[in-house]
């Protein structure tokens, strides 16, 4: 399982209104209401993972981000997060629009997909990459748009999304040396802090 990047939390600012897209059990949310006194709501559509964020004391709405987040005013909130859901969305241009039109600023992460694993396997093996970070086959995966963070970026500059920081991690959410020097190739994750361009 992937673990949210350290990064994350320096990012949030104290007593702030934060919305998490596809919060999964609330652990993070849970965290950040506990550090950063945050006024936190997640969405998230499994039932099971609903409950476990009830449990936490968590708000949480069951609703399906494919369908954009109109219930949502404008600039409703502080920071607006997606971790590892982006590339399970069917639309991730509109996902990264929509995040940030109710809030002030958004925070991404996602599989990098030229991870030099996923590279050897497909260079050297000749299929899909399946690993820790993808664990499953092309056929049965949720991951629809796997990018890098070159893709990234150019969609980034497509929608005049502003990068404010950037950085990578591993699996565990830890950054390694050399996912900062060649992030493109050696990191796992890939941790972004956006804004709008004015």
């Amino acid at each position: 399982m992937i673990s949210h990047s350290y990064r994350i939390p320096d990012w949030i600012a104290k007593n702030s209104r934060v919305l998490d897209l596809g919060c999964g059990d609330g652990r993070l949310l849970a965290q950040l209401v506990e550090t950063h006194a945050i006024d936190a709501l997640g969405l998230e559509l499994d039932p099971d993972k609903i409950a476990t964020c009830l449990d936490l004391g968590l708000s949480v709405i069951q609703q399906d981000l494919n369908r954009g987040l109109s219930n949502f005013n404008d600039q409703q909130f502080d920071t607006v997060i997606m971790t590892q859901t982006l590339q399970a969305i069917r639309r991730p241009d509109l996902a990264l629009s929509e995040m940030l039109r109710v809030g002030r600023e958004a925070i991404v992460t996602f599989p990098n997909f030229a991870y030099i694993r996923n590279r050897i396997q497909l260079g050297l093996a000749g299929h899909m990459p399946v690993n820790p970070q993808l664990p499953n086959p092309w056929y049965d995966t949720p991951n629809i748009h796997l990018s890098t963070f070159r893709d990234f970026e150019e969609l980034c500059q497509t929608l005049s999304i502003r990068i404010l920081d950037k950085d990578t991690s591993n699996l565990s959410g830890k950054r390694t040396w050399l996912g900062t020097v060649w992030p493109n190739l050696f990191g796992e994750v890939a941790v972004y802090r956006l804004t709008k361009e004015s």
